[in-house]
């Protein structure tokens, strides 16, 4: 009965809609409750699959492009027609970049929230890791072969990060990497890609959207892309995230 009021609020703690101080009991609950974990696993891949899906039927820019001039009105010719057209061409500019800069927000929005989702799936799964090690010279010739990228991890002696492992992980069906570490209790994500792989502009907008409720840092290196995400303080992942760069 206690397990079926944690789940009917779910989804709104998968969207990252719950007040703050019940994001944490709820993380806690989530890590301790089988039940409630595999529930929230399966609501995870649910929306990816969803959403994957979803880019299938994208109309293309053509099909788009024909159906404005479908239903586009044929201009009326007047002594004025040369400043309509000019202010027409103000507008359809000012919309073309408002078009452009909101569609990149969007872009960057989504791969931040699939970022977190993974996370989330991994937090609430009973195996998060394929690999278990903390020897990163056991974990990195774990991947060789089975993506098509090389990387390095860090030295972690003499610092609070332990590697917990790793797994193959997957964004917009592009095989990546996925470290998990652990520090003071605290489970943080390393997310590694192709940069030539995934959407461009990842790194124009500082804020990541606030339904989030994790720390997080992206940048690429050397034609690959990192993410360092997780509920451990800022400082932390800042901390993590220069250990990458330096192995790197």
């Amino acid at each position: 009965m206690a397990c079926e009021l944690w789940k009917a609020k779910l989804d709104t703690y998968l969207d990252g809609e719950l007040p703050e101080e019940e994001m944490g009991t709820f993380d806690a609950h989530v890590r301790n409750c089988p039940s409630c974990a595999a529930d929230a696993l399966g609501r995870v891949q649910m929306k990816r699959a969803i959403q994957v899906t979803g880019k299938r039927f994208t109309p293309s820019d053509e099909f788009r492009k024909r159906i404005q001039q479908s239903i586009a009105p044929k201009p009326r010719r007047s002594f004025r027609l040369g400043w309509i057209l000019a202010a027409v061409a103000v507008v359809v500019a000012v919309g073309a970049l408002t078009s452009t800069y909101v569609a990149t927000r969007s872009v960057r929005n989504r791969v931040y929230s699939e970022i977190a989702d993974l996370h989330v799936a991994t937090l609430a799964s009973s195996t998060p890791v394929d690999v278990i090690s903390t020897d990163r010279h056991t974990v990195k010739p774990w991947f060789q072969g089975k993506i098509p990228f090389a990387f390095n991890l860090p030295e972690l002696q003499n610092t609070e990060f332990t590697l917990l492992g790793g797994r193959m992980t997957y964004l917009d069906q592009t095989p990546g990497a996925h470290l998990v570490y652990d520090v003071r209790k605290h489970h943080i994500s390393v997310f590694v890609f192709q940069e030539r792989s995934l959407p461009a502009s990842l790194d124009e907008s500082p804020l990541w959207p606030k339904k989030l409720m994790f720390n997080m840092e992206t940048w690429s290196q050397g034609g690959l892309r990192y993410f360092v995400i997780g509920d451990a303080s800022a400082a932390d992942i800042d901390s993590l995230a220069k250990l990458l760069k330096a192995a790197s």
